[in-house]
């Protein structure tokens, strides 16, 4: 087995391969020249392999243990959480996360959103394609979640203080997905909302989609609350912007959560949304870090060009969010293989 994968690797021109074995230190990081010292190749064959000149001892653990890990049964390695957080159109950067993540082939066993995380992520979850995702970010405008959004409801709202509906956004998720249940999904979803009248978090597991999903990006102040089961539901950013623990209530040993961060320095005001976005968001970051303190591996995509409101830069946000991943991806690798460490000896040695 051992000489089978070493010749294969080396007919592929040494551009990447494998091997066996990986120790960690004290500080808690993987030790990669470890496996030098090990028994898995003779030192003929790893002089011939360094002399490729395209591969590294680091590159080599990392693409082997990489590849028994996703070989590994779903039920014997940790199960993997993706938390979206709230972000308004900076939220589209997940996205491109998701693209990243889909190309390293790197498991979601289940995904927890909050307001556009929750909108990414039910999408996502309903077995939509990256490309379909990239194309509505394309296509994004402000007047997504409500048939409201114009001249004349802004002057409606600011003069007669009449809020917004928010069914559009309902309506919108069901033309994509269809008109889903939680049951239906293909991977596991949940989303957060907020009772407007108790400040209590509401978690939706099960029941319609759209419905959960709309109260999830119901921002307070501007929709109308989403009356369910006799609760008035806004915006879960407000109570619970990166869920974490719902993705560990779901069963999530391993927890990755794409945040998006705002730089508050360089806001302009240029309307009331503004003013009232930005109050939000300050109010669901005051609340997020404490929840962060459970998560494995954190992503923060560097947005400083794309406003909450900046639909038209949707697909830049994405673009943003894509490159950040790709430069972490390795290190989020890392992280979780040093997690699966047992499991993937475990596996290994069975074989």
């Amino acid at each position: 087995m051992k000489k089978a994968v070493f010749l294969f690797f080396i007919a592929l021109a040494g551009q990447a391969s494998s091997a066996f074995a990986a120790s960690v230190v004290p500080d808690g990081l993987f030790d990669y020249r470890a496996v030098l010292s090990s028994d898995i190749f003779t030192k003929d064959e790893m002089e011939l392999l360094y002399s490729s000149g395209a591969v590294t001892s680091d590159e080599i653990a990392r693409e082997f243990l990489w590849t028994q890990l996703l070989a590994m049964p779903s039920e014997k390695r940790p199960k993997v959480g993706l938390v979206l957080s709230g972000g308004g159109a900076r939220g589209f950067a997940h996205v491109g996360v998701l693209d990243v993540l889909r190309v390293n082939g790197f498991p979601v066993d289940m995904i927890a959103g909050t307001s556009m995380g929750a909108v990414v992520g039910s999408m996502y979850a309903a077995g939509m394609p990256i490309k379909t995702l990239w194309q509505i970010g394309n296509k994004a405008t402000l007047d997504i979640a409500s048939d409201d959004m114009n001249t004349f409801g802004i002057i409606r709202l600011l003069t007669t203080e009449t809020l917004f509906s928010s069914q559009r956004m309902g309506a919108f998720l069901n033309e994509k997905i269809g008109e889903k249940n939680f049951s239906d999904l293909k991977i596991p979803f949940a989303c957060v909302a907020m009772d407007i009248k108790t400040g209590e978090r509401v978690v939706f597991t099960d029941g319609d989609v759209g419905l959960a999903v709309r109260a999830s990006m119901n921002l307070p102040g501007v929709f109308k609350p989403v009356e369910y089961r006799h609760r008035y539901l806004v915006d879960g950013g407000v109570a619970d912007n990166a869920p974490v623990d719902v993705a560990r209530d779901m069963g999530a040993d391993w927890v990755f959560t794409s945040l998006i961060r705002t730089n508050y320095t360089r806001t302009s005001f240029g309307s009331i949304y503004s003013y009232l976005m930005q109050a939000l968001d300050i109010r669901g970051h005051m609340l997020v870090d404490e929840s962060l303190k459970n998560s494995n591996f954190i992503l923060v995509p560097q947005l400083g060009e794309v406003g909450f409101l900046d639909f038209s830069k949707a697909t830049r946000a994405g673009q943003l969010g894509l490159e950040e991943a790709f430069r972490n991806i390795d290190a989020a690798k890392d992280s979780l293989m040093l997690f699966s460490m047992g499991p993937i000896l475990n596996d290994y040695t069975r074989k």
